[in-house]
């Protein structure tokens, strides 16, 4: 059973009737409880009835109860109130939730129990420090949110260890919030810098790596943890080349490269003009030495990049977000989200969903508790979820996938 507000059912497509349900629904953001109607008197009876059994249907157990905590700006719901920004990220908060109920729906009909409150951050750090103190939410069983940085930072801190802190969407390093009930289920940066070298050491298996760098401070946090993870996988056999290129300048690395076999270059880089210039130099050096390309996880967005010379290329890029809309679970979720919110679902649905069904099997079937992430691994339909414990840092989800362009698009290798 799921003790939760209706469903939010946009009409013909009217995203502000969606919020204005939204508004409704969301209330004073504090729970209805169903109520429970008093037990009727028993009517005296002859002695001469034979006493009736007693119900031995078990007792329904208590529900396991998710505060919820998204960016819904419900005090700006009329559509001339909102900016772009914050209409996205009402958006977000609409989707991300109806994805994570059908879950749980899902769930219950199995024979969970669940009771999902619904609280409105409105995006401001004040808010989520004063829902920090909310004693509802200080009693869930799981907190999902606040979705941005800077809100779960300051939540994170007013709340302590106290009660298990999902941070669904944002892959912010937990080194950040350092709070050890934190649960990051998007992977932070380091990983997808992990994640390409593990590949790199098991697939390709090169004596050299290029690292082409831009110059800017940001392509520090996955330069140190690449060449740490490469290092390690390798034991300092592959030597790892960092150099800064100015100007698509790549005649220095001629010497160092092969003519027959892979030369191997990672670009932590993801400035437009940068990647430009860097891609269509490397693109005329590939003609004569072999070129396998690894690229930020960003490029997936990017689309001022040129499919035909990543493809040329042989362009690798990790990812967190692949959907493999032909397998049953994916045709199966679609086709139950359509009936139940008559729209399409984003990718923040389907976020919604995995992370719903996943954190929801958790409750269920580990009374509540939130101990076994490191144990329990899960294939979703967005992505998976492979957690480790850091101490201090809580759980982190360190699942990247691997896609390489073919056929001028990005295909899953691993």
């Amino acid at each position: 059973m799921i003790s939760v507000r209706n469903h939010l059912l946009p009409l013909s497509g009217n995203k502000w009737l969606l919020f204005f349900s939204a508004a409704l629904i969301l209330g004073a953001c504090s729970p209805k409880v169903r109520p429970v109607s008093a037990p009727a008197k028993p009517t005296e009876k002859p002695e001469n009835v034979a006493k009736e059994k007693p119900d031995t249907k078990p007792p329904v157990a208590k529900p396991a109860v998710i505060a919820m905590i998204l960016p819904m700006g419900l005090d700006h719901v009329q559509p001339r109130n909102y900016s772009s920004a914050g209409l996205t990220r009402a958006n977000l908060s609409v989707e991300y939730y109806q994805g994570f109920k059908l879950a749980l729906d899902s769930l219950a009909a199995e024979g969970a129990n669940f009771k999902l409150e619904l609280y409105d951050s409105k995006d401001d750090a004040s808010a989520a420090h004063s829902l920090a103190y909310n004693p509802q939410v200080r009693t869930s069983d799981l907190i999902v949110g606040p979705v941005f940085p800077d809100g779960i930072k300051e939540f994170t801190a007013t709340m302590g260890n106290r009660v298990p802190i999902l941070s669904p969407l944002s892959p912010a390093s937990p080194n950040t919030i350092k709070n050890d009930k934190l649960i990051t289920a998007i992977p932070p940066l380091e990983y997808h810098a992990r994640g390409a070298a593990q590949y790199i050491n098991d697939k390709i298996k090169p004596k050299k790596i290029f690292v082409l760098r831009s110059g800017f401070s940001q392509e520090n946090d996955y330069v140190v943890n690449f060449k740490k993870a490469t290092d390690s996988l390798s034991s300092k056999k592959v030597k790892v080349v960092s150099v800064v290129i100015t100007r698509g300048q790549l005649g220095g690395l001629i010497p160092q490269l092969s003519k027959t076999e892979d030369n191997v270059f990672v670009i932590p880089a993801t400035d437009q003009a940068f990647l430009g210039v860097t891609l269509r130099s490397l693109d005329t050096l590939n003609k004569n030495y072999p070129v396998v390309l690894f690229g930020h996880p960003s490029w997936e967005k990017f689309s001022f990049l040129k499919a035909d010379i990543l493809q040329r290329l042989k362009t690798h890029i990790t990812s967190a977000d692949k959907v493999n809309y032909k397998q049953d679970a994916t045709v199966a979720f679609l086709r139950n989200y359509r009936r139940a919110y008559h729209v399409e679902p984003t990718d923040y649905a389907i976020k919604g969903f995995d992370e719903g069904l996943y954190f929801g099997k958790q409750l269920y079937a580990n009374d509540k508790g939130m101990g076994e992430l490191d144990k329990t691994d899960f294939t979703g339909i967005h992505n998976s979820f492979r957690f480790v414990k850091k101490a201090g840092l809580g759980w982190v989800n360190t699942h990247v996938n691997i896609l390489m362009y073919t056929n001028f698009e990005l295909k899953q290798v691993e």
